[in-house]
């Protein structure tokens, strides 16, 4: 009897420990189905979920965590776990497992055959990011100001900025979230991640504006152009109260904040939401 017992703990060990090694179970749950006497380890049909924006993928759920790699959209995990209201605990398919947001923008669930992850938590769809983060994404802009112009700018580092670097660096500094590097791909981005709008008064704090190129300063020199299918040269963030942060000349003095005048909405053609 003695050695049967035996037989059947060591069992359960090892039922236990391959969960534990295919990223089925945690630990903790590995350890409580073996201290149960007699019990078989079974684990939920872990989620699948689909990036929808350039997320990274952490070693802890931190932003202090250390970056493993970089989620591109389209790539597919597995939920091993929703650690809190703010990280899911995820698998690649290249089997990496790390830590990545679980704002909507950056990840979309569904697809598994449970409607839990493995630590038996339900997994809702995450709210959407609060103004606190757009906040964010403005405070790093403000750090940046009389930083100096330069075309063609290094994405590596933060001495000098164009128009999209400078963009793409203040959402990667206040939201974690990499952006295109350019000016039109962050239009399209835009366009397909969010609700692009044409009329400036429904831009909201925080919202980036694309514009074509100069024409001139009045109305006229821009009549008959159709805005809808003209090229985007420069994108800037709308602050609110006719305020735009931009850079967009090196005469100019680099990152500055400018009204938004006749000239610049005459040059607007869309501009839209990144943070929802």
């Amino acid at each position: 009897m003695i050695i049967s017992h035996r037989k059947l703990a060591a069992s359960i060990l090892v039922a236990a420990s391959l969960a534990v090694s295919w990223g089925v179970v945690s630990p903790q749950q590995s350890f409580a189905a073996s201290a149960s006497k007699g019990s078989a380890v079974t684990a939920s049909a872990a989620l699948t979920g689909t990036i929808q924006s350039s997320v990274r993928l952490r070693t802890s759920p931190s932003t202090s965590g250390k970056v493993l790699k970089y989620l591109k959209q389209g790539d597919r995990v597995t939920i091993l776990e929703k650690t809190n209201s703010y990280w899911y605990k995820v698998r690649t398919a290249d089997g990496d497992v790390g830590y990545t947001s679980t704002a909507s923008q950056y990840i979309s669930t569904g697809g598994g055959t449970s409607s839990s992850a493995p630590a038996g938590a339900p997994v809702p769809t995450p709210p959407a990011q609060s103004p606190a983060v757009i906040e964010k994404v403005i405070a790093a802009g403000m750090g940046y100001l009389g930083t100096p112009y330069e075309y063609g700018s290094s994405r590596s580092n933060t001495r000098t900025f164009d128009c999209s670097d400078f963009i793409r660096q203040i959402f990667l500094d206040g939201a974690d979230l990499k952006l295109p590097a350019d000016s039109r791909q962050q239009g399209t981005w835009v366009k397909e991640n969010s609700n692009a709008v044409t009329d400036i008064s429904k831009l909201k704090r925080g919202d980036l504006m694309f514009f074509m190129e100069y024409r001139g300063s009045s109305a006229s020199a821009y009549a008959g152009v159709n805005k809808s299918t003209a090229r985007i040269t420069h994108v800037a963030m709308y602050l609110g109260d006719g305020q735009i942060l931009q850079t967009y000349s090196v005469s100019s003095g680099g990152v500055r904040v400018d009204k938004l005048s006749a000239s610049w909405m005459n040059r607007f053609l869309y501009g839209g939401s990144v943070i929802r």
